[in-house]
């Protein structure tokens, strides 16, 4: 009986670090990638035509001759977060990443406008797709992805919908600004108001514009043309996690198989869970993506 004590708590032993391991952090998120003096990793300042002006971008440009893989990322409202550390980071991977102003926010031109901010992702794909700028900044336009955080992942969720050639998509503690329209209209003032700092336009016309589009805007709208697209949704505990629910919901009742999800108690800005952030984002990008 002993001997038999003894074999199973020697099973265990070797079980357990098995069971309990944790997620791989990929090499990217601490270590540099190898110099090339020939194609060094480089930022390049982007003005990009949208609606008439040109919205402000930067891209982070992967070493290498390329082209690469590219990942636009989408910020939120009004954008404080930029998520500037998941772009270095999928840079070291040997992914391009490129990040933008909408216009009439941080000093892209132009008005402000919810509406407008789907149009102007669109404009980043576009522009990026020009052979010439592909050919510039190492673009492969067969391999892009989009990742969006706060309202940039209804940014991220709108577009998708209407860019089925994108690799895949990733949701990061998105809002569902059509649910914030349906919000009561002291409420989503509240909400703008709260957020306008850098914004060109008045609280009440963007409350305005919330309200009028709520049906429109809803991204579960969208459920249908996401179906067929790897999605990753990460939500965490800033109230907004239902936002990111209902979607899934509606795209795995659509017939999606190719979600993936996961909750992690942190902020909405993911501030004590940077590191993990850029590992979910990297492992889920990795298969779609590659080298």
């Amino acid at each position: 009986m002993q001997a038999i004590l003894k074999l199973a708590a020697a099973s265990l032993a070797l079980a357990a670090p098995i069971a309990l391991a944790a997620p791989v952090i990929p090499p990217e998120i601490y270590t540099d990638p190898p110099a090339d003096a020939a194609h060094p990793a480089r930022m390049e300042v982007l003005h990009i035509p949208s609606g008439g002006v040109q919205i402000n971008g930067v891209a982070y440009l992967a070493s290498g001759a390329g082209p690469h893989p590219t990942v636009i990322i989408c910020h939120g409202l009004p954008g404080n977060e930029k998520n500037l550390d998941l772009a270095q980071a999928l840079r070291r991977r040997g992914w391009n990443a490129i990040t933008f102003n909408y216009r009439g926010s941080w000093g892209s031109p132009g008005t402000y406008r919810f509406g407008q901010n789907p149009e102007d992702a669109r404009a980043v794909l576009a522009f990026l797709r020009v052979p010439a700028n592909a050919a510039r900044f190492g673009i492969d336009t067969t391999r892009m992805a989009m990742v969006g955080h706060s309202m940039g992942g209804w940014v991220t969720a709108l577009t998708g919908a209407a860019e089925p050639d994108l690799r895949g998509l990733v949701m990061i503690s998105a809002g569902d600004f059509g649910m914030v329209g349906q919000m009561p209209e002291a409420d989503r003032t509240k909400l703008v108001a709260d957020n306008a700092e850098t914004l060109n336009n008045s609280v009440q016309a963007l409350s305005a514009e919330l309200g009028a589009h709520a049906t429109e805007w809803d991204y579960v709208n969208r459920a249908e043309a996401l179906k067929a697209m790897p999605l990753l949704v990460l939500t965490s505990d800033d109230g907004l996690a239902a936002h990111g629910d209902v979607l899934v919901a509606a795209v795995r009742k659509a017939g999606g198989t190719k979600v993936e999800t996961a909750h992690v108690a942190t902020d909405h800005s993911w501030s004590d869970h940077r590191i993990d952030l850029a590992a979910r984002v990297i492992r889920f990008l990795e298969p779609l993506l590659g080298g």
